[in-house]
C-alpha cells in the first residue's frame, strides 16, 4: 500500500539527488553545445587530415552506448593517469556523447546557410573567423534551438546512467532509499513523476519557442 506520511519524508532526499541531476545535465549539455559546434566546424574544413578523423570519431561515438563510454571515462581513464570524479566523468561521457549528435545539427543549420552569404564574406575580406561568428553562426543557430531543447531534453532523461558510475543522482538516491527501507514503490515512482513533470514542462517551453522563431 502507498504509504503518503513516507514519501512527503523521502521528498528532501529526492530533491537532493534531483539538484545533482540537474546540475549534471546543464553541465554536460553546456560543454555539449560547445564541442558539437567545433565538431561540425571542423568536420566542415576542407583539410583532410582534420576533417576525416573528426567524422570517424563523430561515427564511432553515436555508434557506441553511452553506458560503455562511461564505464570507459570513469573506470578506464584511471589506468592512463587520468582520474576523475563521477560528476566530472559524467559530465564528460554525456556532454562527448551528446557532442556528436549536436554536430550533425549544427552541420544542417550551416548547410542551410545560402552560398551568397560566403561569397559575399569573402568579397568584403572577411577573415574565416569573422565569417563564423558574424554572419554563419548568428544566422544557423536560432533555427535550431528547438531541436538542441529535445536533445537537452533527452540528455535529462539519460542521467540516471550516471548512477553506474557511482553518482547518486535523484534514481540513485531513490534506490538507497529503497534498499534502506525496503520500500521501493515510492521513491522509484516518485523519481518516474518527477522526470515526466520535468521532461512535459520542458517538452512545452520547446514548442513555445520554437512557435516564437517561427513567426519571425
Amino acid at each position: 500500500m502507498w504509504d503518503w506520511e513516507f514519501t512527503i519524508s523521502i521528498l528532501p532526499l529526492l530533491f537532493e539527488g534531483l539538484k545533482i541531476t540537474l546540475i549534471a545535465t546543464f553541465l554536460a549539455f553546456g560543454f555539449a553545445v560547445v564541442m558539437g559546434l567545433l565538431l561540425a566546424i571542423a568536420r566542415r574544413s576542407s583539410v583532410k587530415i582534420l576533417s576525416l578523423p573528426v567524422k570517424a570519431f563523430i561515427e564511432f561515438v553515436r555508434s557506441t552506448p553511452p553506458l560503455a563510454q562511461l564505464f570507459f571515462i570513469f573506470y578506464v581513464f584511471p589506468k592512463f593517469g587520468l582520474v576523475l570524479t563521477p560528476l566530472v566523468a559524467g559530465v564528460l561521457g554525456l556532454g562527448l556523447h551528446y557532442s556528436t549528435y549536436l554536430s550533425e545539427v549544427y552541420r544542417s543549420g550551416i548547410d542551410s546557410i545560402p552560398r551568397g552569404q560566403w561569397e559575399a564574406a569573402k568579397a568584403l575580406n572577411f577573415s574565416k573567423a569573422r565569417t563564423w561568428i558574424s554572419i554563419i553562426i548568428p544566422q544557423a543557430v536560432p533555427p535550431i534551438i528547438p531541436v538542441m531543447g529535445n536533445y537537452l531534453i533527452g540528455m535529462f532523461k539519460d542521467t540516471p546512467l550516471l548512477s553506474a558510475i557511482t553518482l547518486v543522482e535523484v534514481l540513485q538516491t531513490a534506490k538507497i532509499i529503497g534498499a534502506q527501507s525496503f520500500r521501493y514503490l515510492e521513491p522509484i515512482t516518485m523519481v518516474g513523476v518527477i522526470f515526466l513533470i520535468l521532461s512535459y514542462v520542458s517538452s512545452l517551453g520547446v514548442q513555445w519557442l520554437e512557435l516564437r522563431l517561427n513567426q519571425r
